[in-house]
């Protein structure tokens, strides 16, 4: 098992743990919804990553250890790209930046934007109309979700005022 399968073992340990430890959160009276839930929400997506994060190293060690091709020859390792984790992190932090003072519809429409435009540059006015139609599309279910209907309250901007 490599280290993601190790990662994903330790982290797969950690949210069944967690989950378990969600059972003594007390009941809201008040609300359908008590504090347990989000938590619960988190660490079951945690648990499922986590699982199909180890499920995909014994895949791929699987299939490693079958012939690479049929006349032997070694396939080339893949190539890292540290440039890209080190843009995607400024990408982030500009959008924890830009939180407070845009507010989140903006903020949230500029960082996946750009967050999707990192990731593969659009070459076209089609698909650049695609990457700001997915943004607008992200941010507004997103909006819609927590704000109308779980009824959490969203940053408003300093700026923007919205």
């Amino acid at each position: 098992m490599t280290r993601d399968g190790i990662a994903g073992l330790i982290c797969l340990a950690f949210a069944i743990g967690m989950l378990v430890l969600t059972r003594g959160l007390p009941q809201s009276p008040l609300v359908p919804i008590g504090p347990d839930f989000y938590p619960r929400i988190v660490l079951i997506i945690m648990a499922v990553l986590s699982a199909m994060l180890v499920a995909f190293d014994l895949w791929r060690q699987r299939a490693q250890a079958a012939p690479a091709t049929s006349a032997g020859a070694a396939v080339a390792p893949e190539k890292r790209n540290y440039r890209l984790v080190g843009v995607t992190f400024a990408v982030f932090a500009g959008y924890v930046v830009l939180l407070p003072l845009e507010g989140y519809r903006l903020a949230t429409f500029i960082f996946m934007a750009a967050l999707q435009a990192v990731f593969e540059a659009p070459r076209s006015a089609r698909r650049w109309a695609v990457v700001l139609v997915s943004a607008l599309a992200t941010t507004a279910v997103t909006y819609v979700v927590f704000e109308h209907y779980l009824s959490v309250l969203l940053p408003r901007g300093r700026w923007s005022g919205w």
